[in-house]
């Protein structure tokens, strides 16, 4: 926040966010990482964390595009609120009612993950009971795996916002 209490506007200023709410293993954060760095969204960190954000696991799964990702580490849930403005918040989970691919998204949007083995807390999931989004799973699985989840919902905001329009879709690499 500013000094005068509101929200930093350079906060609102991306495609989206990503929330991942104490993630335990390092593979699946750099994954994400680099998804977010390929679309122009900012991930947050909720402490604890499972692992060192200097694990070389993390750099392998974030590959080089760690030093490009706009990352922030907050200590916990209020410390987020503080940061980060929630209204448009949408937890991502398995309880969900709504397909992920029937929601409408804003620019801004905050999508929420759980960590790999607990998911969200259940306050979480009872205040935000009307902004819950699942990824339909018809086959016999508990879950799917996060980074996996994560990518399929980020690209769902993208493609509704219009984030390829005129844009190339890979860009040549020198």
């Amino acid at each position: 926040m500013t000094a005068t209490g509101s929200h930093d506007s350079r906060i609102r200023a991306s495609l989206m966010h990503v929330v991942l709410y104490q993630p335990e293993i390092p593979q699946n954060t750099g994954n994400i990482g680099r998804t977010c760095v390929a679309l122009g969204a900012k991930l947050w960190l909720v402490r604890p964390i499972g692992f060192r954000l200097d694990s070389s696991q993390l750099k392998r799964s974030g590959m080089d595009y760690w030093k490009d990702l706009d990352c922030e580490v907050v200590d916990n849930w209020s410390h987020l609120r503080q940061r980060l403005p929630l209204e448009q918040a949408w937890i991502v989970t398995k309880f969900g009612k709504l397909p992920y691919c029937d929601a409408t998204y804003s620019t801004g949007d905050v999508l929420v993950f759980g960590n790999e083995s607990s998911g969200l807390p259940s306050w979480l999931h009872e205040e935000y009971s009307e902004r819950q989004v699942c990824l339909p799973m018809p086959g016999p699985v508990r879950c799917i795996n996060l980074a996996t989840a994560a990518g399929i919902a980020m690209y769902e905001v993208a493609r509704q916002l219009h984030a390829f329009d005129g844009k190339p879709l890979l860009v040549e690499q020198k």
